[in-house]
C-alpha cells in the first residue's frame, strides 16, 4: 500500500510552528521530510518547556510543544553557514521536491540558498517561503509571530469579551491559530504547485504570510465589515450573526447551544418547556433573534440552568439540536468519539518509549496515513542522510571536525 506522497522529497528549513505544521502534513501524507537543523541547539521547540518528554529514567528530553508538528520526519543537523555544510545542502537541493523555509526576508540570500539562486540547481524545486509579513511590502523586514499577527490581523479585536463586561478586553485564541492556519494554507499552495509541476516541469516560490492568511480567515467577519460597513466587536463566545449561539451555565458546569437554523430553534424550545418563543415574532427567525439578543438569551438561560449537562446533552440528541460540553483537554482524549475516531494515536520512541500524539485528520481509503515515526532526535539521520548523497566516512568525519554537521 502506498502513501499519497510517497516518492516526495522534502527539506524542511523551518522551525517552530508554522512551517513545521506544514511539512508535518506532507510526512502524514507520505513524504519524505529531512528537518535541517542547527547542530547542538536544532529547532527552538526542543527548549519551548515544561513540559519535557522523558526517557525511562526520567531524565527530560525534548518539550512537549516540539512533539506536536514534528513527527515522521528525519532530522540532520547541518550548519550551513559554512562552505562545506552549504555545499551538503546543495547536495539535498537537487534531489528534493519542495523546500520550506520560514527565515526573515532576504536571511537565506545571502548564502545563495535563496529561490533565484537554487531555482538555477534545480529548476523543479518548489520553494514556500513563510514569512510574518511577506516578501513585499512596508511590513516586510519585521519579525512576525502568532500572537503579535492576531493582533495586527484583528482576530483579537473580535475575541473576548466586550469592555463593559467584567474582564472584558481584547485576547488571543488558546493556540496558535495563525500558525497552524500558515501552515495549512501552505501545504495547499505546495500541492497545487507540486500538481503545475507535473504539467509543466517547472517549479516555482510560494510566498505565504502570517498576516495574509489571518486576513483571509477573518471569513464572515470581514465579509460583514466589507459588505455593511459594521465594524465588528467582541461579544464573548455569543456569536455575531446567530442567536443563540453560545455557551450557557446549566446546573453542573456550562453547555454550548449551537443552533443553526429556524428549525433547530423550535427544536430546542420544544425541549427546553418554552415551545411559546419559538412563534413568538420578535424570535422566531434567526434575523429576529439577533436583533432581539438581548432579549432572548435572558429567557434561555433561566430554563438552562434547570437542568445538568448531561440531561441537555440528551434532549440535544432526542429533539435534534446541536448542543454539547465544554470539554477540557482530559475529557476530549476520553470522549468515546473521540477515541472511537483514533485521534489519540502512539508511536514507538528509542528513548522515550511510546509517545502520544494527536493523529491527522485527514483520512484517505486508498493512502492512509501510518503513524511509524516519532519526532526525530536531533541529528539523529544525519549520517543516513549523508551516506544517501554518496558521502563516505571519512568525509563525514571530516564535516564533524569542521562543525559543519
Amino acid at each position: 500500500m502506498t502513501a499519497a506522497l510517497q516518492g516526495v522529497v522534502v527539506l524542511d528549513l523551518s522551525r517552530i510552528l508554522a512551517g513545521p505544521w506544514s511539512t508535518q502534513s506532507l510526512a502524514d501524507l507520505g513524504a519524505e521530510v529531512i528537518k535541517v537543523e542547527r547542530p547542538g541547539a536544532g529547532d527552538d521547540t526542543r527548549s519551548w518547556g515544561p513540559p519535557f518528554a522523558t526517557d525511562g529514567e526520567g531524565a527530560a528530553g525534548d518539550a512537549a510543544y516540539f512533539f506536536c508538528c514534528n513527527r515522521g520526519k528525519r532530522s540532520l543537523t547541518l550548519d550551513f553557514t559554512v562552505e562545506q555544510g552549504r555545499a551538503v545542502l546543495l547536495e539535498l537541493v537537487k534531489k528534493a521536491d519542495i523546500l520550506v523555509e520560514n527565515y526573515k526576508v532576504g536571511g537565506l540570500k545571502k548564502y545563495g540558498l535563496d529561490y533565484e539562486t537554487l531555482s538555477q540547481v534545480n529548476p523543479r524545486l518548489i520553494y514556500c517561503s513563510i514569512t510574518g509579513f511577506g516578501q513585499t511590502g512596508p511590513y516586510a523586514t519585521r519579525p512576525g509571530y502568532d500572537a503579535l499577527i492576531q493582533a495586527m490581523g484583528g482576530l483579537m479585536s473580535i475575541t473576548g469579551e466586550p469592555d463593559e463586561v467584567p474582564g472584558g478586553g481584547p485576547q488571543k485564541v488558546g493556540v496558535a491559530v495563525v500558525d497552524i492556519l500558515t501552515g495549512l494554507y501552505a501545504t495547499t499552495a505546495i500541492l497545487a504547485a507540486l500538481h503545475h509541476r507535473g504539467h509543466s516541469g517547472k517549479g516555482q516560490h510560494i510566498d505565504v504570510a502570517l498576516l495574509d492568511v489571518q486576513v483571509a480567515a477573518l471569513a464572515n467577519q470581514a465579509s460583514n465589515y466589507l459588505i455593511a460597513g459594521k465594524v465588528p466587536g467582541r461579544l464573548g463566545s455569543a456569536h455575531p450573526s446567530i442567536v443563540p449561539y453560545q455557551p450557557f451555565p446549566c446546573a453542573d458546569g456550562h453547555v454550548m447551544l449551537a443552533i443553526g437554523n429556524d428549525t433547530q430553534f423550535a427544536n430546542f424550545c420544544q425541549a427546553a418547556g418554552c415551545a411559546d418563543l419559538a412563534s413568538d415574532q420578535r424570535f422566531a427567525t434567526n434575523a429576529e433573534r439577533v436583533r432581539n439578543r438581548a432579549q432572548l438569551i435572558p429567557l434561555l438561560q433561566e430554563r438552562i440552568l434547570a437542568k445538568t449537562i448531561d440531561q441537555w446533552c440528551e434532549l440535544a440528541t432526542r429533539h435534534g439540536f446541536p448542543c454539547g460540553p465544554i470539554n477540557t483537554i482530559d475529557r476530549v482524549f476520553e470522549d468515546e468519539h473521540i477515541r472511537a475516531r483514533q485521534l489519540r494515536v502512539e508511536v514507538d520512541s528509542p528513548r522515550y518509549g511510546k509517545v502520544g500524539l494527536v493523529a491527522s485528520p485527514m483520512r484517505f481509503s486508498d493512502t492512509p496515513i501510518r503513524y511509524d515515526s516519532p519526532p526525530p532526535e536531533l541529528g539523529q539521520d544525519t549520517e543516513a542522510v549523508l551516506a544517501e548523497l554518496g558521502v563516505d566516512t571519512a568525509r563525514i568525519a571530516e564535516l564533524k571536525a569542521l562543525k559543519a554537521i
